[in-house]
C-alpha cells in the first residue's frame, strides 16, 4: 500500500517529523511510505491555477499515486498550521476534481502539551471529510511528545498504541476498498 505521509510541521526540529520517523518501523510490512515537503509549496492563489507551479503539480501527482494519506499535524492556537492548510487547498482544486477526493486518510499529531494536538486533529478530520476523503475517525491518538519520548526513543506502551493505530488504518483501507 502506497501511503503518503504529510507532516504539517516544517521546522527542522519538528516533533511531528520526529514522530513520523519513530512510527515508520511500527507500520504494517506492506505500507510503503513516501513524503512530500509542503514547505516548498507557494501560497495558494487562484491566479496560478491555470498554470500550476511545478511543485504543486508534483504534490498533486504524489497524492494521486498514493492509496492513502497519513497526516501528522502539530497544533498552533488549537488549529492546524497555515502551511498544512495551504497544501490542502492546493490539492483540493479545481473544485470537485481535487486530488484528495476518495482518498483514505488517517490523522495523528503530537505536541509538547497534555492534549497532544487534539484541536488540530479534530479540525483536520472535519476539513478532510468535507473534501470527500474517507477519514478514519477511530482509533485516535493525542500524543504528548515530551512525556512519551525520552532521548529520541518512544516508550514501549506508546509503540503499542501506534502499532494498533497503523494496523487499524490498514484494516480501514482494506475494508473500504
Amino acid at each position: 500500500m502506497k501511503i503518503l505521509a504529510i507532516v504539517g510541521g516544517i521546522s527542522k526540529n519538528s516533533i511531528n517529523k520526529k514522530l513520523f520517523e519513530l512510527i515508520k518501523p511500527l507500520a504494517p510490512q506492506d505500507f510503503e511510505f513516501s513524503t512530500f515537503d509542503i514547505a516548498g509549496l507557494p501560497f495558494f492563489s487562484q491566479d496560478l491555477e491555470d498554470s500550476l507551479p511545478e511543485t504543486v503539480a508534483n504534490f498533486r501527482q504524489q497524492i494521486i499515486n498514493s492509496n492513502a494519506v497519513l497526516f501528522i499535524t502539530p497544533e498552533y492556537n488549537r488549529q492546524i498550521p497555515g502551511v498544512l492548510k495551504n497544501a490542502i487547498d492546493w490539492a483540493s482544486r479545481p473544485t470537485g476534481k481535487g486530488a484528495w477526493m476518495g482518498k483514505y486518510a488517517a490523522i495523528l499529531g503530537a505536541s509538547p502539551g497534555a492534549i497532544g494536538a487534539f484541536g488540530a486533529q479534530m479540525q483536520l478530520k472535519q476539513l478532510l471529510s468535507f473534501l470527500n476523503m474517507k477519514v478514519m475517525w477511530q482509533p485516535e491518538i493525542y500524543f504528548n511528545f515530551s512525556a512519551n519520548v525520552k532521548d529520541g526513543a518512544m516508550e514501549d506502551l506508546s509503540k503499542k498504541y501506534f502499532e494498533k493505530f497503523l494496523s487499524a488504518f490498514k484494516a480501514f483501507i482494506e475494508k473500504n476498498a
